[in-house]
């Protein structure tokens, strides 16, 4: 029996169309062999990673027609807005349009648009971030809204002075949420947009800020710098400066990172020697914040 045809070396780690023009050369029964993938109608691909939204993404790109971009939760991820996590992994790939019908094939769920500015990011077609910013509003809460607005007008921090350069910035989501004014998700987009703070680090950090107000406690001001012992400069992730008091967030990787965990220590070693009072902050302290916030309230009124 002969064996099978060998995947063209060009084929390797790519997607592709099985169309006649397409299919890489191959035939129509080699294109159904276990070692090709179908991710799509009419797509398939060999070598290709499959296992997160953006691969799917990349899978799909062959079947895009002009004028078709990706969009909402893919234009968010692509872009690196942090997202609740069952939206991060919803397998499903969103695909907008501004002319013709919106895309319909499995996996994928299809947007009708007015005209929009396109972008490119890792070579994909995408929505701009502040137009992808509004488009959230309508899948995301309010105040996961503004954690996503946060990361838009903050960049990332490379070092105690110096961050990235934001990916859009607080006019430019201004001017986009002006043109969604009567659409879903509008009320979110104008509740969040007042609230939106530069020089956040994570989202969890802007949830935790936010609630914080919700009960009644002063806004705590984000990355306010202090100078410790050494002439170290630390930003804790929020803190009442006047009070002297710092609250850091510690997600799980702040104890599954041996080094991550140290340095924590030390954070807060230096902190305290500065004559700062650190409140660390778990998932449990906010999912039940009762006590975390009568110890903040109490330490600011002893001051």
């Amino acid at each position: 029996m002969p064996g099978r045809a060998p995947i063209p070396p060009d084929a390797l780690g790519s997607a592709f169309r099985t169309s006649r023009s397409g299919g890489c050369g191959l035939g129509r029964g080699r294109l159904r062999a276990a070692d090709v993938d179908a991710p799509f109608h009419g797509i398939r691909s060999v070598n290709l990673p499959l296992d997160t939204p953006v691969a799917l993404a990349r899978a799909y790109e062959p079947r895009l027609k002009p004028g078709q971009f990706y969009c909402l939760v893919t234009a968010a991820l692509l872009w690196g807005i942090p997202l609740p996590t069952e939206l991060e992994r919803a397998m499903v790939v969103h695909v907008g349009t501004t002319t013709g019908s919106k895309p319909r094939t499995r996996g994928v769920a299809g947007h009708e648009y007015r005209e929009l500015r396109i972008r490119h990011r890792k070579r994909l077609p995408v929505t701009t971030p502040a137009d992808t910013w509004c488009h959230l509003a309508s899948v995301l809460s309010r105040e996961d809204l503004v954690a996503a607005g946060d990361f838009l007008i903050s960049g990332e921090r490379l070092s105690a002075t110096l961050r990235t350069t934001p990916l859009s910035t607080p006019d430019e989501l201004a001017e986009a949420a002006s043109r969604y004014g009567r659409t879903p998700g509008a009320r979110n987009i104008r509740w969040a947009l007042p609230r939106l703070r530069k020089g956040v680090d994570s989202r969890r950090e802007s949830l935790l800020r936010l609630l914080l107000v919700a009960l009644g406690l002063p806004e705590p001001v984000v990355g306010h710098p202090v100078t410790v012992a050494g002439g170290v400069l630390l930003h804790p992730d929020l803190s009442y400066p006047h009070a002297r008091i710092a609250i850091e967030y510690e997600g799980d990787e702040h104890r599954s990172s041996k080094q991550r965990w140290r340095d924590d220590l030390r954070r807060v070693r230096l902190l305290e020697e500065a004559g700062w009072r650190v409140f660390r902050v778990t998932d449990d302290d906010m999912q039940n914040p009762e006590s975390l916030v009568r110890a903040i309230r109490a330490a600011l009124d002893a001051h």
